[in-house]
């Protein structure tokens, strides 16, 4: 799952991106898009790997694209780039002398809403065409574009529509607004407030970061950084947060293998039943599955032991069509 850092000039999103993915500037060649793989920080895993000592832990994974400048300008449409993304994170500014981070944000929401617009039009265009030229129609494809485009020129991003985001015929098109959006406002070193914002809180999802302090942290000693987090009053590292929330805003979760060779956190869509999630794993026990026997996080851990489990009788046996919940711990049964 990959997710773009965009954002406006001067916005701060370089900086957020290497403090994302503790990646230095200097490793960057000029211009050039950057992509990092960043492990999602889960203290579910930490308590399973205390608790089964196992030879390898493996943590749920995120990517994170940053588009360089060079690829932006070869695009006539300069968010292009991130059309292969599965969600977006929007950082804004909100430092310095001049900041108009609720402008801002509108400022990139319309020219996104622009781009979406211009290849709806494209493609409605293509479509009359064809019929005119005895093509026949796919009504529901034509139908579904027109609905995007009545919503679009009334200003409401599609992500705000998940049943026009998530139709089936439109995943081809990758229209930027339909990705989810973690909005980031990137605030002075001194300043903790989210920024005066009027009704934008309620309907996107936001985060306030302070990312050259961030940018900051990934550079000192364990030792260095937690004196660092006591002086600015940092409780808990906002890049683990927004790396949590970015993970949970493209509507992934996790389930656990768990043993003595490996514990393992899979990362599966909300939703997802529980043959599905077992393709997650291999193809193969997709194929045979039988039953999963599944026991949530919070019992095993109530428990203390999977022996203790078993005899509270907090394990239980589910088919092909459970659905899978974030935090089920899982040891698939399947024969090919």
């Amino acid at each position: 799952m990959r997710l773009g850092v965009i954002g406006l000039p001067l916005s701060g999103r370089s900086t957020t991106f290497e403090a994302l993915t503790r990646q230095g500037g200097e490793t960057a060649s000029r211009g050039e898009d950057r992509l990092a793989v960043v492990r999602v920080p889960d203290e579910r895993v930490d308590r399973l790997s205390r608790m089964f000592d196992p030879q390898k832990t493996i943590y749920a994974q995120v990517e994170y694209f940053l588009p360089g400048p060079g690829s932006q300008k070869k695009e006539a449409n300069p968010w292009l780039p991130v059309k292969d993304c599965d969600a977006l994170i929007l950082v804004v500014r909100n430092h310095g002398p001049v900041r108009h981070p609720a402008a801002d944000f509108h400022t990139v929401n319309e020219e996104l809403i622009l781009s979406d617009l211009v290849q709806l039009e494209k493609r409605l265009e293509r479509i009359e065409q064809d019929h005119r030229r005895g093509k026949k129609l796919n009504a529901e494809e034509q139908a579904l574009l027109v609905e995007c485009r009545k919503r679009l020129e009334g200003e409401t991003p599609l992500r705000h529509r998940p049943e026009l985001a998530d139709a089936k015929p439109l995943r081809g098109f990758a229209l930027l607004t339909a990705k989810p959006m973690l909005v980031v406002f990137n605030n002075e070193e001194s300043d903790l407030q989210m920024p005066d914002i009027g009704g934008l809180a309620a309907s996107e999802t936001c985060l306030t970061l302070r990312a050259k302090i961030e940018q900051e942290l990934t550079r000192m000693s364990p030792e260095e950084a937690a004196e660092f987090l006591k002086e600015y009053r940092i409780g808990d590292s906002a890049m683990d947060r927004m790396i949590r929330l970015s993970y949970e805003v493209m509507g992934l979760m996790s389930f656990f293998t768990v043993g003595s060779d490996e514990v393992r956190a899979w990362t599966i869509r909300r939703g997802t039943p529980a043959a599905e999630a077992a393709g997650a794993i291999h193809s193969d026990m997709q194929k045979g599955f039988i039953r999963a026997e599944v026991i949530s996080y919070e019992d095993l851990m109530a428990a203390g032991s999977t022996a203790e489990a078993r005899r509270r009788g907090t394990f239980r046996l589910e088919g092909k069509t459970y659905e899978v919940r974030d935090g089920d711990i899982i040891n698939f049964r399947f024969n090919v």
